[in-house]
């Protein structure tokens, strides 16, 4: 699934889990997380992901704080208060989207 588009419509709901269960993250510590929570099923592009944070900062369900790290600034994000409940609605929006595709491709496991 590394090189499959499948995940590109999910990639929001993936950040805003991320970072609602870690407080703060900068872009690189995503990548990793996501690699290793998936095995490196799943391989994050830098591509992809600052446009979608930059995204998200935008619509005002991030903040970005910058901190200095071994003499480099480095950008961390993390959700507001408009961020935390979008999360919520995301996760249950992609709960309902598996649950019907589990009952379209195997009926007998559907809930």
């Amino acid at each position: 699934m590394a090189n499959s588009k499948l995940y590109k419509g999910s990639l929001t709901t993936i950040i805003l889990k991320l970072l609602s269960e870690h407080n703060k993250m900068y872009g690189y510590e995503i990548t990793q997380k996501v690699k290793a929570l998936t095995k490196g099923e799943l391989q994050i592009t830098e591509g992809a992901l600052y446009p979608s944070l930059h995204k998200l900062e935008s619509e005002g369900l991030l903040d970005v704080e910058v901190a200095k790290v071994d003499n480099r600034l480095r950008k961390y994000y993390k959700l507001t208060e408009k961020g935390t409940k979008e999360t919520v609605s995301k996760l249950e929006e992609l709960e309902q989207y598996l649950a019907t595709l589990q009952a379209l491709l195997n009926p007998k496991l559907s809930y």
